[in-house]
């Protein structure tokens, strides 16, 4: 699991320094849009007036330009060796990497992030506990007559309940024609934004107990399609 949690720290940190460069800029009155080839273009930017840029503030800027830079061979490193490890590693988590890669809407980072923060991390014996696991069971509230739903747990691993939830937005792109996702659009889709966000969240859990099935089973989620080889 070191791997993705160095990167995201380094994501993190990449678009701090992003940030840093853009917001001395603001403060002189020009808004930059891209950091491609900044290195150059400083000497061109002008302030508000159209006054060059203070030196001591180049200075800063390119400094804080140098770190993002560092940063960001870090993360393309880091990218390669995950890739390379998905093709080349005998590992349980790799294997399952690689299984999970074949279905379409599930890139290199969320394959990755499945198996080694997840599915290869612990030995789950039903659905329940995986959607537990992620925090993505619902906490509902009795008391009498009184039963009110006061949403998912939010008690189990954050990065994967995050990335569930972004995969299951995914999943209605590239597996319109699967089952979860005609389930989905029946249910949800007509709804206004609150309903489908609701939806979304009970779509996450369901991809996932699915996603659990097919790595620990080889139950391959109905309707699903698998990228071309």
């Amino acid at each position: 699991r070191r791997v993705n949690r160095e990167r995201e720290r380094l994501l993190k940190e990449r678009n701090a320094h992003r940030q840093r460069i853009k917001s001395l800029l603001v403060l002189q009155g020009t808004v930059l849009t891209s950091l491609k080839g900044f290195a150059q273009a400083i000497e061109d930017l002008r302030g508000a007036e159209g006054q060059p840029l203070p030196a001591q503030l180049k200075a800063e800027l390119l400094r804080e330009y140098s770190r993002y830079e560092l940063v960001s061979d870090q993360l393309r490193e880091l990218e390669r060796q995950m890739n390379q490890a998905l093709q080349e590693s005998d590992s349980a988590a790799a294997a399952l990497s690689r299984q999970l890669y074949q279905l379409q809407g599930l890139g290199l980072i969320s394959s990755w992030l499945f198996s080694h923060e997840f599915f290869a991390w612990r030995h789950f014996r039903n659905r329940r506990q995986v959607g537990s696991s992620a925090g993505l069971t619902p906490t509902p509230y009795h008391s009498g007559s009184s039963e009110v739903e006061q949403g998912i747990s939010k008690a189990g691993n954050k990065r994967v309940r995050s990335l569930a939830i972004e995969v299951a937005w995914l999943w209605l792109r590239y597996q319109s024609q699967s089952a979860l996702s005609r389930w989905y659009q029946e249910r949800f889709a007509q709804g206004g934004k609150r309903l489908r966000r609701i939806g979304i969240v009970a779509l996450a859990r369901k991809l996932l107990v699915a996603l659990w099935k097919y790595v620990e089973f080889g139950l391959v989620p109905e309707g699903a399609v698998f990228k071309a080889a």
